[in-house]
């Protein structure tokens, strides 16, 4: 008999939708039962046509990583449709429209900061020699939903030690692209432009930090952070930034964009906490997107056992 031991990145049996509610759940749609749900996830039946089609961008010769957890991915077309990126609109239909003439070659990311090897590399230069990788990862929301996401990518970690960061460095700050004739979502002060993040670095160099260049085997739609967007499963969305042209390497804290417009309910860390209430919302369940149930949320989104070590001694409703 077969023995095997489950990650704490893995979902249990229990916690995964039944084959019985998901066959239901199809059927209720077609006859039209599902109107309510629909009308309550907005987009989320809705898929904008001809964007869940076969793309040719498909990548080649991927790795299939161990770090997989034990369900089904949601659908490619609800990952396409369905995301924020307030660099194009607060729309998600106007996000998908606005960025799909936009152009993610050529592509270049400064390197700077307290980093040995700092200077402006070819996005995939800067990738070289890694071989892309497929994760699937959960990723959960700070508005409360998730997805099951087969990322492309490559260790972050990986990245960094070949830029050798100085003594000195004790973060990693990302910052998207600030273009707002390419992003016209940039024209409007919905946040302090250009969007900034950061990590300490034992959290980018933790394994399962990745730098996504594609997602279902293919590579990454603009709507979707294209060609460069950070990956970071034990936190809310919001820290996997998007667009990325530059990462410099500090000695302090950086600012984050969501952290510097409201503090009091984003934090640097953000980590996933279901006991951690945001101030308008209870963290303690998530929507899968696809589900029609409610299912709790794990703390570190699940991943504590690889992550939990990060942060002890700390007071992680404190350290939100």
């Amino acid at each position: 008999m077969l023995i095997t031991s489950r990650k704490s990145w893995e979902l249990s049996d229990a916690d995964a939708t039944p084959e019985a509610v998901y066959r239901d759940r199809r059927r209720f749609l077609k006859l039209g039962v599902g109107l309510a749900a629909g009308m309550a996830a907005g987009p989320l039946f809705a898929p904008r046509s001809g964007l869940a089609a076969p793309s040719e961008n498909k990548i080649k010769d991927i790795l299939q990583s161990k770090y997989r957890i034990l369900e089904k991915a949601t659908e490619r077309d609800k990952f396409l449709n369905y995301t924020n990126f307030y660099e194009f609109a607060t729309s998600r239909d106007q996000i998908v429209e606005r960025a799909e003439a936009f152009a993610t070659r050529p592509w270049t990311v400064e390197v700077a900061g307290e980093v040995k090897h700092a200077g402006t590399y070819d996005v995939d230069d800067l990738l070289r020699p890694n071989r892309r990788e497929e994760r699937i990862y959960r990723h959960r929301c700070v508005e409360t939903w998730s997805m099951i996401v087969p990322w492309v990518g490559v260790p972050l970690a990986d990245v960094v030690k070949r830029l050798e960061p100085t003594s000195k460095a004790r973060y990693v700050a990302f910052e998207t692209l600030h273009d707002p004739e390419r992003m016209p979502g940039q024209k409007r002060p919905v946040l302090e432009w250009p969007y900034v993040e950061g990590l300490r670095l034992d959290e980018a160099l933790n394994p399962l930090t990745v730098l996504a260049v594609g997602a279902y085997g293919e590579t990454l739609a603009p709507q979707n952070g294209a060609p460069i967007r950070l990956v970071v499963p034990w936190k809310y969305g919001f820290k996997g930034i998007k667009s990325i042209v530059r990462i410099t390497f500090t000695e302090t804290e950086p600012p984050t964009s969501w952290n510097r417009s409201s503090p009091d309910e984003y934090g640097f860390y953000a980590n996933v906490n279901p006991d951690v209430s945001h101030p308008r919302w209870s963290q303690a369940k998530e929507r899968l997107i696809g589900d029609f149930f409610k299912r709790r949320t794990l703390k570190f989104n699940g991943y504590g056992e690889e992550v939990a070590h990060l942060y002890q001694n700390m007071d992680l409703s404190k350290f939100f």
